[in-house]
């Protein structure tokens, strides 16, 4: 990172959720989960504040004990079940600039991202700033080639592209998927495009070991293997 230039980690955790409750803030391996992105944010080293933003008072002080920043509490708009992570974005930076403040770059992390490491953030906005893009994104490739996918229609299934049904996998283009982990970007950009994938994005790939969707308990359970496995000495 250029020292000349100021970056916030941005954190997002609001205390709602539906599907594993208190998700933001259960254990994973031991420690609340959200404990792994702060310490990851905090350890890079690059970042001028790292702030979490949330709704929820017991998050806020976790996070703060944790040594992260709470300025100011999430808007209850930010925070219902249709807000997306731009618009929590969107409410920071102009919170923040409402307090004359502003960042040139920033990292929203999420916070059940327990793979996510120091190291990664400051390649990560290394690459960015020396791409001179407006975003970056951690993606991940599709294990088996979705161009031979198949659909179900009127109860049979049938190959949805019919010309790739016999090609080789090595022929195939890889598609890639968003690994669901953080989103680096330079902040002007975002203020003008408001979206996390913008015009100028470029791809921070993850092998697949490093990359789980946490959305059941059964994913949870799946991430701790992977992190156990990841973490072998």
């Amino acid at each position: 990172m250029d020292n000349n230039k100021t970056a916030v980690a941005i954190i997002t955790a609001r205390g709602g959720s539906k599907r594993i409750p208190k998700k933001n803030v259960k254990p994973f391996l031991g420690k609340p989960i959200i404990l792994y992105s702060i310490q990851a944010a905090l350890s890079s080293g690059i970042f001028d504040e790292v702030m979490v933003s949330t709704d929820d008072e017991e998050i806020a002080e976790l996070a703060k004990a944790a040594g992260a920043s709470v300025p100011f509490l999430r808007s209850e708009e930010a925070a219902n079940d249709h807000a997306t992570t731009a618009d929590v974005l969107w409410e920071v930076f102009s919170t923040y600039r409402e307090q004359g403040r502003n960042f040139d770059y920033a990292c929203c992390i999420y916070p059940t991202a327990p793979f996510v490491s120091g190291e990664k953030l400051r390649k990560a906005m290394t690459m960015l700033q020396e791409a001179e893009a407006d975003s970056l994104l951690p993606v991940v490739r599709f294990s088996f080639p979705p161009q031979r996918s198949v659909v179900l229609r009127d109860g049979f299934l049938s190959f949805r592209w019919p010309e790739h049904m016999n090609s080789r996998s090595q022929d195939l283009e890889p598609f890639y998927h968003d690994a669901g982990q953080f989103y680096c970007m330079k902040v002007s950009s975002f203020l003008e495009q408001k979206r996390l994938v913008m015009d100028k994005t470029i791809p921070f790939e993850l092998p697949e070991l490093e990359v789980q969707d946490i959305d059941t308990l059964q994913d949870w359970e799946i991430a701790e293997v992977k992190y156990q496995i990841l973490h072998r000495e």
